[in-house]
C-alpha cells in the first residue's frame, strides 16, 4: 500500500488545512482592508452553505428557508451591538426617533448581555428548527412541499420585521454599530480580528461536517436520502436523522448571520427573505451540494458576484446568475465539483479504450 493510498481518506482534511492557511494567514497579509472585509462576508455566507450542503446534499432536504436562521443569528447579534453602541440603560437611536418616551421592548433587554447573545445565537435556531423539523418530518413532509414551507417562513419573518419599525427598525434594519463586544470596529486591527473569527468558524464548520460525513450518522443520513423506507425497516426513524441534520444546518446558518453583521455593519429584512434564501441555495448548487468544498466555493463565488458584478453591472448580473443556474442544473446537476470526477472518468475511459500496441516485426516472427 502506497503512502498516497493511505492518505486518501484524509485528502479532504488536508484540503481543509490548506484552505485554512490561505484564509487565516495568506489572505490577511496580501489583501487590502476592503477585500478582507469582503472575504469575511463571503466566509459568513459559506458557513451557511456548509450547513445547506449537509442538509440538502447529504440529506436530500431542499432547505429554501435558511434565511430564517440566518436572520435569527443576525438580529440577535445586531440587537446586542446596537445596545452596546447606545450605552448602558440607553435606547437605540432609531427607537428614540420613533417614540422617545416608550421603554425598551422586553425582548431587547436580555441582549445587553454578551453571554446571553452568544447563547441565543446557538439556542434560538435549535428551538425553531427543532419545532419546525419535528412537525414536518414526523408527518413525512418532504420534497417540494418541504421547500415551499421553509421558504414561506423566511418570507413571513421578513414581512414581520418590515412591519415592526419601532421594535426592529423595519425595512431600514439595524446599523451604525461602533463596537464588537467592547472592541472598536473602526480600528483596522479589530476589523481583521472579526474576519479571522469568521474564517476560523468556517474552518471549524467544515471539519465538523467532514467528520459527520465519515461517521455512522453520515451513512444513515445518506441512506435516508436514497432509501427512506428501507432505513425505517431496519429500525431507525428517518425523521430523527433528518431532524438532526436540519438543526445542525440551522445553527450554522445562525452563526453565519451573526458574523455577517459586524462585517457588513447592517442587517435588513432583504438579507433574510426569499431572494436571499434562494441565493444561498444557488451558491450550493453551483459549487456542488454533494461535496465538502463545493458549497463553500460556490457560496463565495455567488457572494463575489453579488458584491462586485451587481454593483458594476446591476442590470445584467441577475440574468447572468439565472443563466449560470440553468446551465449548471441542465449539464452539471451535481455542480462544478463534479467536473473533477468527470475528467477522471474520461481519462480512465481513454486509457482502457486505447488500442494495444502493435508487435515489433522481429517479435512477431519469433
Amino acid at each position: 500500500m502506497t503512502i498516497l493510498t493511505k492518505l486518501k481518506p484524509w485528502y479532504s482534511l488536508i484540503g481543509i488545512g490548506i484552505f485554512a492557511v490561505i484564509l487565516l494567514a495568506v489572505a490577511p497579509s496580501i489583501l487590502t482592508m476592503h477585500w478582507v472585509n469582503n472575504l469575511g462576508k463571503y466566509c459568513a455566507w459559506a458557513i451557511v452553505a456548509v450547513g445547506i450542503g449537509l442538509a440538502w446534499g447529504r440529506g436530500g432536504m431542499l432547505v429554501m428557508g435558511q434565511g430564517v436562521f440566518f436572520g435569527l443569528g443576525a438580529y440577535a447579534m445586531a440587537m446586542h451591538l446596537t445596545l452596546e453602541t447606545a450605552g448602558p440603560d440607553a435606547l437605540p437611536g432609531f427607537m428614540i426617533l420613533y417614540d422617545p418616551l416608550a421603554p425598551l421592548p422586553v425582548f431587547w433587554e436580555p441582549f445587553r448581555s454578551p453571554w446571553f447573545t452568544l447563547l441565543a445565537i446557538l439556542v434560538l435556531p435549535i428551538i425553531v428548527a427543532g419545532i419546525l423539523g419535528f412537525a414536518l418530518f414526523k408527518r413525512r413532509v418532504k420534497g417540494a412541499y418541504f421547500a415551499i414551507l421553509t421558504q414561506a417562513l423566511a418570507v413571513a419573518l421578513a414581512i414581520w420585521i418590515s412591519s415592526t419599525i419601532r421594535e426592529t427598525g423595519g425595512d431600514t434594519g439595524l446599523s451604525g454599530f461602533t463596537s464588537f463586544f467592547g472592541y472598536d470596529l473602526k480600528d483596522p486591527a479589530n476589523q481583521v480580528m472579526v474576519y479571522l473569527i469568521t474564517a476560523s468558524l468556517l474552518v471549524v464548520c467544515m471539519v465538523v461536517v467532514w467528520q459527520l460525513y465519515r461517521s455512522r450518522f453520515g451513512e444513515l443520513l445518506l441512506a435516508t436520502r436514497d432509501a427512506e423506507e428501507r432505513v425505517r425497516f431496519l429500525g431507525y426513524d428517518p425523521a430523527n436523522v433528518k431532524l438532526a441534520a436540519f438543526v445542525i444546518a440551522a445553527v450554522m446558518a445562525s452563526i453565519g448571520g451573526a458574523m455577517f453583521v459586524p462585517l457588513v455593519g447592517i442587517i435588513t429584512p432583504q438579507e433574510i427573505g426569499a431572494s436571499a434564501s434562494i441565493l444561498m441555495i444557488a451558491g450550493v448548487a453551483l459549487g456542488g451540494r454533494a461535496s465538502l468544498f463545493g458549497p463553500v466555493l460556490g457560496a463565495m463565488a455567488i457572494g463575489w458576484g453579488q458584491s462586485s458584478l451587481a454593483s458594476s453591472w446591476p442590470d445584467g448580473w441577475v440574468y447572468l446568475l439565472g443563466l449560470l443556474f440553468v446551465v449548471v442544473t441542465l449539464f452539471l446537476p451535481n455542480g462544478l465539483a463534479s467536473l473533477v470526477g468527470r475528467v477522471k472518468d474520461l481519462l480512465a475511459r481513454d486509457r482502457t479504450s486505447a488500442p494495444a500496441p502493435l508487435p515489433i516485426e522481429g517479435e512477431a516472427k519469433a
